[in-house]
């Protein structure tokens, strides 16, 4: 049986060293979040990154800073009304 998926929100992309990209997808509530990293030239060559993905249970991680959880569901609210969950970002 699959692990059962969650719709995060991107919230946040940061452009570090040896051109590697982090990306944070977040829940709606901002409670949990999920890291991914990619090379700047996957992000070119590779999957468009989108505005929502499907993340199973698993693989999310608990936001322990309320600063942090509030600032995540504030830019995922910003983030669904801007765009599609599809849509390139």
């Amino acid at each position: 049986m699959s692990d059962p998926t969650v719709r995060c929100w991107l919230v946040e992309r940061d452009f570090g060293a040896r051109n590697i990209v982090t990306l944070v997808y977040a829940t709606p509530d901002g409670s949990q979040y999920h890291q991914r990293e990619r090379s700047s030239t996957a992000l070119r060559t590779g999957p468009a990154v989108t505005a929502a993905t499907d993340v199973p249970e698993s693989d999310l991680e608990p936001v322990d800073d309320a600063e942090t959880r509030e600032r995540y569901a504030t830019e995922v609210d910003r983030v669904q009304a801007q765009y599609e969950p599809d849509d390139s970002i």
